[in-house]
């Protein structure tokens, strides 16, 4: 029997993910994680993920919880990355669906909304062309048709061996193609996320199957209602395979956002959040989604009478690493770049008549 899990909200108001195990056939372990409440979101992701580290890193959990509101949104680490188990199963799209199935295997209803995102836009859209019955909305992200023709075949495998050879430059290499608008701590702090969540060897497995996906003789079978957004620019996969998609899957919606960013938290992350809710039928965010917590209000009050993270630990009786992240967390929902932007803006709030 699977291991269950419910998101759910902290006292001071900020979500908080659930993790479950499921078993798949071969006994080993698959990660999946909750947050919110209502109709489930099923997110099947991109290339590599680990459900913990990505929920601490500020501008993929904003992402997952202005997803989650009005919805219970559904994440997994696939086999060999992040919580879930390591795996000698070689990458496959029937393994990827296997994964999919099992973890779907845990919702209490058999109908959900589903969301491809990069390499599980493809996963996502195979699902949907077989179990059009359990699917209600499909969302892809940043997908691709072809995996073939995501870049020459020479750039494929110099990538590859770059993985193999040297993770680490090889993880920076790519970060800088998936989110060339982060920063450069940021950048740095996904290279590390991209090397804790998977060992080289499984995410060259992982990234050589990508190039090899190809749902192209399934478009015509997908029959739900489908959107599928693309940021104009994006360096990891072209807009043609975007398009590709839309004109294959009857009727579907295409959405091209503005933009470089491959990852969908990076770069202008609210237009895309806005166009996904107002597929799936969720009410929008609006000024909702700048509110602040009674907990980062208290945060945002301390950062504008000049107080340092450790000061305000202190004044709130938490370590030094929570009040770190309330900041950055406060700093990444109102869309500002310093805490002397915190600052300002709270000053200006509590002087509103």
């Amino acid at each position: 029997m699977p291991a269950r899990a419910r998101g759910c909200l902290r006292d001071d108001g900020t979500m908080q993910q659930r993790l479950g195990r499921v078993e798949l056939s071969d006994g080993s372990g698959l990660t999946y994680a909750m947050v919110g409440t209502g109709r489930p979101l099923v997110y099947v992701s991109g290339w590599l993920t680990h459900l913990e580290l990505g929920w601490e890193l500020a501008p993929e959990r904003a992402l997952y919880e202005s997803l989650a509101r009005g919805c219970q949104l559904v994440r997994y680490d696939r086999a060999g990355c992040g919580l879930s188990d390591p795996t000698d199963r070689p990458p496959s799209l029937a393994f990827e669906l296997e994964q999919l199935d099992t973890v779907a295997s845990v919702l209490e209803t058999t109908s959900f909304d589903l969301m491809g995102i990069s390499m599980g836009a493809p996963v996502a859209l195979a699902w949907a062309a077989a179990h059009p019955e359990t699917v209600r909305r499909l969302v892809l992200y940043g997908g691709w048709a072809q995996g073939q023709d995501l870049s020459p075949p020479a750039v494929q495998a110099h990538v590859l061996g770059l993985i193999e050879s040297h993770w680490g430059l090889g993880s920076d290499v790519l970060t800088d193609i998936f989110a060339p608008d982060f920063d450069s701590s940021m950048r740095a702090a996904f290279g590390r996320y991209q090397r804790a969540s998977s060992s080289a060897a499984a995410a060259a497995a992982l990234l050589e199957m990508s190039y090899q996906l190809d749902v192209s003789d399934l478009l015509t079978s997908v029959l739900t209602p489908t959107l599928v957004l693309h940021r104009a620019d994006d360096r990891a996969a072209p807009r043609t395979q975007a398009q590709a998609l839309a004109e294959g899957i009857n009727g579907s919606e295409l959405v091209m956002l503005a933009g470089r960013s491959h990852l969908p938290y990076a770069g202008d992350r609210d237009e895309l959040v806005r166009a996904v809710r107002r597929f799936l039928g969720l009410p929008s965010l609006g000024r909702a989604a700048q509110a602040l917590t009674p907990r980062q209000r208290e945060v945002a009050a301390l950062v504008s009478a000049g107080c340092t993270n450790r000061e305000i630990a202190e004044r709130l009786h938490i370590n030094e690493r929570s009040a770190e992240g309330h900041v950055e967390r406060i700093r990444i929902r109102l869309g500002f770049r310093s805490r002397a932007q915190i600052a300002a803006w709270f000053v200006a709030q509590r002087d509103e008549p």
